[in-house]
């Protein structure tokens, strides 16, 4: 499929910039609820409906409102939840059976971006042909139903509490949190609500940081993406864990008691590793940014380990074709699927706590067989789509690169799913080979991008 305005997550862009406005918003919901419309499966004279949930960006409210114009002129009903994480809309669009999700956010970007993502009634992303169908209804008028077929918005006051029981119920009833002192970090976003009280009601100390969003402060400093802040506080607070997730809760990033960083590649581990040991496990699903040293420790538990193109639907895709249950990526998006239908960064960490608490350990000491490859990652402002196959001088560099590491290492040439930047990566044993050769591929990508 040719996308022209859904990336690898839903649409997402510059607030005030084409696609990211509230005239394209509203043909978005129009051109939505026109697909729902025709594929829902509701009685005579019902509507199809509609969950809506939102990050806390201040552009959230403009969207919202210009989302829920466009589904009601569709003739969709729609459900407001206000700020919400992204894995808890998945989860009440399945458990108020409704027809589709929409969650506004542009996850870990600065406030100043968002974005609309999708997900389908079973709480799974929308499959590419149903995103094609919507971009090719953008294309097309909105014709406005007769008042008496348009649909009607109303907010559900207990989604909070809904999300929070459902958080709970995925952490084993034999376990709980008590004795643990957890710093929990919310990046200003949409768990800020939502998290601090899941650790807290299954007995951990908490404290809560990054949980006073003003609309213009997600991510800033605080969460997944910027972990010195958390490092700093578990160190501080004397803590046992810290638990860092993105502005839209699908992100999850720990740190321990001494304030050491564990990214997604070493929490999928420490998950995989509980699994492999108390029942079963036939395979783990990455990415092809998954290091190179998890894939050989999965396999060495005798685990398949299979890689898919970044982003988390492309890893869903792979588990749902394997009859895999877990799967992940280094960002930090953990799909555990006999927990919930897509990846949620609170209840990957519930996963991560579980395997310490059942082991009787530290995060630190049952993650220390994985001895991770150092890997540099560039990322160099590029047109989106930018094809270096197409640069022999690239090709040239990526080949020497390769001899140069061998076996021992990889690189990795890509374009971002969700910004307007060329990533290139790098990864080996030996650390200033890898820094070096990083250094000299960025240099040619940006001379010929």
């Amino acid at each position: 499929m040719t996308r022209r305005y859904f990336g690898t997550d839903g649409v997402r862009g510059k607030v005030g910039k084409a696609p990211i406005t509230p005239e394209f918003a509203m043909r978005m919901g129009f051109a939505a609820g026109t697909v729902l419309v025709k594929h829902a499966g509701t009685a005579k004279g019902e509507h199809p409906a509609v969950l809506i949930g939102k990050d806390t960006r201040v552009s959230g409210y403009m969207l919202e409102a210009a989302l829920e114009s466009g589904f009601s002129a569709a003739g969709v009903d729609v459900m407001l939840v206000g700020p919400m994480p992204t894995p808890g809309v998945a989860y009440l669009t399945r458990a108020l059976r409704l027809q589709i999700g929409v969650v506004i956010s542009a996850s870990h970007n600065p406030y100043d971006d968002n974005g609309v993502k999708f997900f389908s009634s079973g709480g799974t992303k929308l499959a590419d042909e149903v995103e094609a169908e919507i971009e090719a209804q953008l294309d097309r008028p909105i014709r406005c139903k007769d008042s008496r077929q348009l649909g009607k918005a109303r907010r559900i006051d207990d989604a909070v509490g809904r999300y929070v029981e459902f958080c709970k119920s995925t952490f084993p009833q034999s376990l709980d949190l008590r004795g643990l002192k957890i710093v929990v970090d919310c990046a200003h976003g949409a768990a800020y609500h939502v998290a601090p009280h899941v650790f807290h009601e299954l007995g951990a100390e908490v404290v809560a940081i990054g949980v006073s969003p003003d609309g213009y402060n997600i991510n800033d400093k605080v969460g997944a993406t910027f972990t010195d802040t958390l490092s700093r506080e578990v160190k501080t607070q004397a803590a046992d864990l810290g638990i860092a997730l993105d502005g839209d809760g699908d992100r999850l990033i720990m740190v321990d008691a001494q304030g050491r960083r564990y990214d997604g590649d070493q929490l999928l581990y420490v998950i995989a590793r509980a699994r492999a040991e108390e029942s079963s496990l036939q395979g783990v699903a990455g990415t092809l940014m998954t290091n190179l040293a998890l894939e050989q420790a999965i396999r060495k538990m005798g685990v398949d380990f299979e890689r898919a193109k970044v982003g988390d639907r492309y890893v869903l895709e792979l588990m749902q074709q394997r009859g895999w249950i877990l799967g992940g990526e280094n960002s930090g998006h953990i799909i555990c699927l006999d927990k919930h239908s897509t990846g949620d960064g609170i209840i990957s960490a519930l996963q991560v706590l579980a395997a310490i608490r059942s082991s009787r350990s530290t995060l630190a000491a049952i993650s220390r067989d994985l001895k991770l490859y150092p890997q540099v990652l560039v990322n160099i402002p590029a047109p989106r789509g930018f094809d270096w196959q197409c640069q022999p001088k690239i090709v040239q560099a990526v080949s020497d690169a390769e001899r140069l590491l061998g076996a021992a290492g990889r690189v990795l040439l890509r374009s971002s799913g969700t910004e307007a930047v060329f990533r290139v990566m790098v990864e080996g044993r030996d650390r200033k080979k890898v820094n070096m050769l990083a250094r000299r591929l960025a240099a040619v990508v940006t001379r010929h991008a």
